[in-house]
């Protein structure tokens, strides 16, 4: 499909105060006209590259778009921090279930999907654990909980319907009374339970901290799981919460299986497929995740989220959920 770089440009200049919290929408008037100035700009360079795309039609085949430049100094900031707007990081998650135990624990590793094929994370499922527990580190050696390159970690409840993500930070039993030390909720993942056993594609519901005027993450420290992203979502306390949703698949007669429009960043079909986006606009992709090879997965983000939360959201689909299938 193929659709207008207007409605692009729109849905990227109101990305902002979509994903905004009550209060810090006041500034988005401003915004606009800026955007308005931009979009004249950028669709000039546009119509130049499509000439171009013309000119040589018939020569090369199309291939995935590589991931913008991204330069950071600090990877563990990085990792944190939102995603730009405008810009989608474009990654793969790579699978390795090599050796005795990985086949039930195996390793997750993230990357740009570049030329150099920066590494950004790694991922285990932790062993002996009650719950799906997944470590995440900064360090593809070096995935143990006390070591300096854990940055987050994601657990689910009994079922595996519901995820949890946290960042590095203390426990709230063991952090300051004043929880300055508490680790924080970046993102709860529901995934819907299917009672009746009916095939078909997965529906998952993402909550994640809403963002402020500055467009950073709105801090959420809770004193215990009564006060988490996810009660707060199940009890329609919305405050300072962004909802976010897989983007229902469309049924194809041809192929009969449901589609959704990757733009050829996703090659094949399975069940682990899935955009995510906010009910205001339904063209604005947030996330999309796709399978490329049997261990080999693209994941596209863009703001608010940031990588850690991209990451989390992959790795809880890949734990099994005999629930929702």
């Amino acid at each position: 499909e193929t659709k207008s770089s207007k409605s692009k440009k729109k849905s990227s200049a109101g990305s902002a105060s979509m994903f905004q919290t009550s209060g810090d929408k006041d500034k988005d008037k401003k915004t606009k006209k800026k955007a308005k100035a931009e979009e004249s700009d950028d669709s000039e360079s546009e119509k130049e590259e499509k000439s171009k795309k013309k000119k040589g039609k018939g020569k090369k085949k199309k291939e995935r778009s590589p991931s913008p430049e991204i330069e950071f100094d600090d990877l563990e900031k990085f990792v944190m921090q939102p995603a730009p707007q405008g810009t989608t990081i474009k990654c793969r998650v790579t699978r390795d279930q090599r050796g005795m135990d990985k086949s039930l624990y195996p390793l997750y590793y993230f990357h740009l999907d570049n030329e150099q094929k920066t590494f950004l994370l790694a991922g285990r499922k932790r062993k002996k654990s009650a719950t799906s527990n997944y470590l995440i580190s900064i360090d593809a050696t070096d995935l143990s909980r006390g070591g300096e390159n854990f940055v987050g970690k994601l657990r689910s409840n009994l079922m595996g319907t519901k995820f949890t993500v946290f960042d590095n930070a203390l426990n709230p039993e063991r952090a300051l009374p004043d929880l300055s030390n508490a680790r924080q909720e970046l993102a709860g993942i529901i995934y819907e339970t299917n009672v009746l056993g009916m095939k078909g594609p997965r529906r998952m519901t993402v909550v994640i901290p809403g963002m402020d005027k500055n467009n950073e993450r709105v801090p959420l420290r809770p004193r215990n799981d009564c006060d988490g992203l996810l009660l707060r979502h199940q009890n329609r306390r919305t405050d300072n919460l962004i909802e976010l949703r897989n983007k229902t698949p469309v049924w194809n007669e041809d192929t009969a299986s449901h589609v959704l429009n990757f733009n050829g960043r996703v090659t094949q079909a399975s069940i682990k497929n899935f955009q995510i986006v906010h009910n205001k606009d339904l063209d604005y992709i947030v996330m999309q995740f796709g399978r490329i090879a049997d261990d080999i997965f693209t994941l596209d983000f863009n703001y608010p989220l940031c990588a850690v939360q991209a990451f989390a959201i992959a790795l809880s689909s890949f734990d099994g959920k005999i629930a929702c299938e």
